[in-house]
């Protein structure tokens, strides 16, 4: 039998035994719990417009669940709104309102367990404690979300698309804003961000924790209480992103925390307090970031080894770099440093005298946070000048032998 009229064989009972289920306020099912409630396996439940008042929905079946019109499920401030415990499930074209907070349970307004193939799509969540709860769940698509909350303290928010224990997920075309995260991996492997715009939030627009083998790409970061932080992970690609505008005393755009063997190319950090803050970071391949107009474009601290720096731009930060220790084992090269002031004699492009990125007063004001008013100062010069020639505080075998004459386009 041909392969075409195999397949149609195969699907023709599901096919004529699967149905469209309507709810609206003059259909047969006025409401979405009771569509769900007769629903089969494989069925269509199609919600027309209007506002329906409902929450701890529970669906333990693989169904479509489609909004016509843009229809609102109002969750009236009570619990977790939808809980998919099933396989094969599709949800999208819904706004979801007010969802239940709690000190003491994680109330979502889409919460899935234990569940394999699913979409969440098209779906606008406002008023909410936690937005998309993924749990012990595989091989699902996240996409054209937008999840926006007002929340003005962490211990009273919940994050936006949160996962725990899950893999093979997809997220992507996301919008999320006023939440404590807006995105949380824990324990995830082998899933994909990308395009998202993660925007002033409490905490973390992007916040990663024990996941391996992951990748995020082309999204923006930006006004986030502390930027991103990528922490206990190893084997992360994170390429063609935008850390933009996160400031505060405590806050960066890009915090590594233990994390090995990852790729760290294309991306901008831009007007950050800390562009990268690297602690106990090994093996990590830095290559044609941008880094502009930042406090610190990089904070090297404790047991970052081996890590290699090439072909970035760093223009126009009040510190290039910063490092707390005397040994050095990372390497960096071809780096474009707007602070080099050495010549070209043989005009190859590369630099004739190499470039220390670390200066004295970096190291003093790492030491001593209130020195920093002293920044634009001669006495600052004058020290920068007398380490650069004799160093003694800082590594002398940090630097870059072919500091680039031209900002890498």
């Amino acid at each position: 039998m041909p392969f075409k009229s195999l397949l149609v064989f195969l699907l023709f009972p599901l096919m004529c035994f699967s149905s469209t289920i309507k709810v609206c306020k003059t259909c047969k099912e006025t409401s979405l719990s009771s569509a769900i409630s007769v629903a089969q396996k494989g069925d269509t439940i199609l919600i027309y417009k209007g506002t329906y008042k409902e929450h701890n929905l529970i669906i333990t079946k693989p169904i479509t669940i489609i909004g016509v019109d843009n229809p609102v499920i109002d969750g009236e401030s009570k619990e977790t709104i939808f809980t998919f415990k099933t396989d094969n499930f599709n949800l999208q074209d819904l706004t979801i309102i007010n969802v239940g907070r709690s000190f003491t349970k994680d109330y979502a307004a889409i919460l899935v367990s234990r569940s394999h193939h699913f979409s969440i799509k098209n779906i606008q969540i406002r008023n909410l404690f936690f937005g998309i709860l993924i749990e012990k769940s595989h091989f699902g698509l996240i996409e054209n979300n937008i999840i926006k909350s007002k929340s003005t303290s962490e211990a009273g928010a919940g994050n936006g698309i949160h996962m725990w224990h899950s893999s093979n997920i997809i997220v992507k075309n996301n919008d999320l804003s006023g939440l404590r995260d807006g995105i949380y991996f824990e324990f995830v492997s082998k899933s994909t961000i990308s395009n998202n715009k993660s925007y002033n939030n409490l905490r973390y627009g992007l916040h990663f924790m024990f996941s391996n083998h992951n990748e995020y790409h082309h999204n923006t970061f930006k006004d986030n209480g502390a930027g991103v932080a990528v922490m206990f992970s190893k084997y992360i690609k994170m390429h063609d992103n935008k850390f933009l505008h996160n400031w505060g005393s405590a806050s960066y755009g890009l915090l590594l925390k233990e994390i090995y063997d990852a790729e760290i190319y294309n991306n901008t950090f831009e007007q950050n307090t800390i562009g990268i803050n690297a602690e106990g970071s090994t093996r990590i391949n830095y290559k044609y970031n941008l880094f502009l107009r930042n406090g610190w474009a990089i904070k090297v601290r404790g047991a970052c080894y081996e890590n290699i720096f090439t072909n970035n731009n760093f223009i126009s930060n009040a510190f290039d770099l910063a490092y707390n220790s005397k040994i050095n084992s990372n390497l960096f090269d071809n780096n474009y440093w707007s602070e080099y002031t050495g010549y070209d004699l043989n005009k190859d492009g590369i630099g004739d005298v190499p470039f220390r990125p670390v200066k004295l007063f970096s190291y003093i004001v790492n030491q001593t946070p209130e020195t920093i008013v002293l920044l634009r100062s001669l006495f600052v010069d004058i020290i920068n000048f007398s380490e650069k020639v004799s160093p003694v505080f800082t590594p002398d075998n940090l630097v870059d032998k072919a500091p680039l004459m031209k900002e890498i386009q």
